[in-house]
């Protein structure tokens, strides 16, 4: 009797109504923090360096209006209107072929899964050197304490050989990851961000305001803003800056239609949306104050000039790079702890974002409850993140899956998005009418045109000269059995676990469904019109 009735009180749960956010604040702090992550502190500025410095910002500026927001705005009124986890959305929107364009969603939230698994570990190191900020531990060579003390890296291959100054963070991570999608929507994501947004606010910029004080800050302020305009007639720099917004606003992977499936059915898309997508730009440019101050004050004491620095992005410059400069900077222990606590709290908060995209789609393909989804999604990935990342292969692994997961995965995914909506099941008008409907801020036609013909035209180029470069150039020097193994091997995980999770059926149909408000489709010729107005 007791499984009865456990059995019962599953399903019961499990047919509630939609979590919800309490409010608009809730959801506008809740997407901020899933789009502040990692790429914004430690990509945004070496990205704009590279490419024509305070010049970039005009080419930035174009892809955030152009195609950023816009693909913002598609992922908003398709998880809004039809109330559900990508997988959910993309069958309600179908209509005709509702297995084939929900395999699209289960791509998005295959590569979710991907992402959640090495991007725990990033933020498990970031809580290390959090601690080894007080006491500097890392000494006089950073570089060797990250790959050999730390990370103990060993040759490309696969490895059982745990580090535990990798396994212990990294479960901690994973079990407070469970714990926040354990407590919902509500309790659980909205409050981690609302404690956790202010917090990396008000420590990123003590950080930055310290950093403006430093010997050399200037310096590195001035090779990051002045304007190199000469950079604005190389195409590489506009596919750099559309490469950036695309990456760092966390689109076209199922994130912000789940979180928009949790938004009230009267609720206001575009106004947040801009909110959003514009907080996530200022805090990008004020990342880019502090870290090349910071920066300019390493090539000051060194002798050299910004320019001859290396480590200006990713790894390096997080756990390289910076180490470095706070041994040698006066107060360096508290800078380090800013920093890395920085790191941790905007992981984490995209981390939970990107984890809740896999809970909530299985949660609603299986008819389970919210929290059997939590742990069984939360168990499984914690495993697998931890057999493949906190081994002395897992550094290499995670560059590899990382290249390949963001630069071919995602942007595939957003390619194919805005080309089956758009043009396949011709849904533009449709999403369209649905923003306006609910929003202050209207979109005109040229919002469908941004998304249909110049974001896949972009993008398309984007994925067609990364497959290229990662096929004849290879990556990083690494072995190409090991490439195709963790790279194409990747995708290939993606693309079948796609196809596998479309054709297995559903514990309860999500077909029976009307999208609100009602919405009829405009007539396509003058015959139809006379038609529509007879009857």
């Amino acid at each position: 009797m007791t499984n009865v009735r456990d059995d019962a009180g599953a399903r019961a749960e499990a047919a509630r109504p939609r979590e919800q956010w309490t409010g608009q604040v809730g959801f506008i702090l809740a997407a901020i923090g899933s789009a502040v992550g990692l790429g914004n502190i430690w990509r945004f500025p070496g990205v704009a360096y590279e490419n024509g410095g305070g010049a970039f910002l005009i080419p930035y500026l174009v892809a955030l209006i152009t195609a950023g927001i816009p693909i913002l705005f598609l992922d908003y009124a398709i998880g809004h209107r039809y109330r559900g986890a990508a997988p959910t959305s993309f069958r309600r929107l179908a209509g005709r072929g509702k297995r084939a364009v929900e395999s699209l969603g289960w791509f998005q939230v295959s590569i979710a899964f991907v992402i959640g698994l090495y991007y725990t570990a990033v933020i498990a190191w970031a809580l290390s050197y959090f601690i080894f900020s007080f006491d500097l531990r890392w000494g006089d060579d950073p570089a060797g304490f990250l790959t050999g003390d730390y990370l103990q890296v060993g040759e490309p291959g696969f490895s059982l050989e745990f580090v535990p100054g990798v396994l212990i963070p990294l479960t901690l991570v994973w079990i407070a990851t469970i714990a926040v999608l354990w407590a919902g929507v509500a309790k659980g994501l909205q409050r981690v961000n609302v404690i956790f947004l202010p917090l990396l606010v008000v420590a990123f910029l003590i950080l930055v305001v310290r950093a403006l004080f430093l010997d050399g800050a200037v310096e590195g302020l001035n090779a990051l803003f002045t304007p190199n305009w000469e950079a604005l007639a190389n195409p590489n720099v506009w596919i750099a800056a559309y490469s950036q917004i695309f990456f760092s606003l966390s689109i076209a992977f199922g994130i912000m239609i789940t979180y928009a499936s949790y938004r009230r059915r009267r609720s206001n898309l575009t106004g947040p949306g801009l909110v959003v997508a514009f907080a996530n730009s200022s805090f990008e440019i004020l990342a880019g104050i502090g870290v090349f101050a910071t920066l300019g004050f390493f090539a000051f004491e060194q002798g050299v000039a910004v320019s001859e620095l290396e480590g200006l992005t990713g790894v390096g410059l997080s756990f390289i790079t910076f180490p470095a400069i706070v041994s040698q900077m006066p107060g360096g222990p508290i800078f380090g702890v800013l920093f890395f606590g920085s790191l941790v709290m905007a992981g984490f908060t995209s981390l939970i974002s990107v984890i809740q995209v896999v809970s909530a789609a299985v949660q609603e393909k299986f008819g389970i409850t919210r929290r059997t989804a939590a742990v069984s999604v939360g168990a499984i990935s914690a495993v697998l993140s931890i057999l493949l990342f906190s081994t002395t292969t897992g550094l290499l692994a995670l560059d590899v899956a990382d290249q390949w997961a963001n630069n071919v995965g995602i942007v595939a995914s957003a390619v194919l998005m805005t080309i089956v909506v758009i043009w396949v099941l011709r849904r533009g008008p449709e999403l369209r009418f649905h923003l306006n409907a609910v929003s202050t801020f209207k979109v005109g036609r040229i919002w469908v045109l941004l998304v249909g013909v110049l974001a896949p035209i972009v993008l398309g180029y984007m994925l067609i000269q990364r497959i290229v470069t990662l096929v004849i150039e290879g990556y990083g020097g690494m072995p190409p059995w090991y490439l195709l193994v963790v790279g194409w091997g990747t995708i290939a995980f993606i693309v079948i676990a796609a196809i596998v999770m479309a054709l297995i059926p559903w514990r309860s149909s999500p077909d029976a469904f009307t999208a609100w408000p009602p919405y009829s489709s405009p007539p396509r010729t003058p015959a139809e019109a006379s038609a529509k107005e007879v009857s």
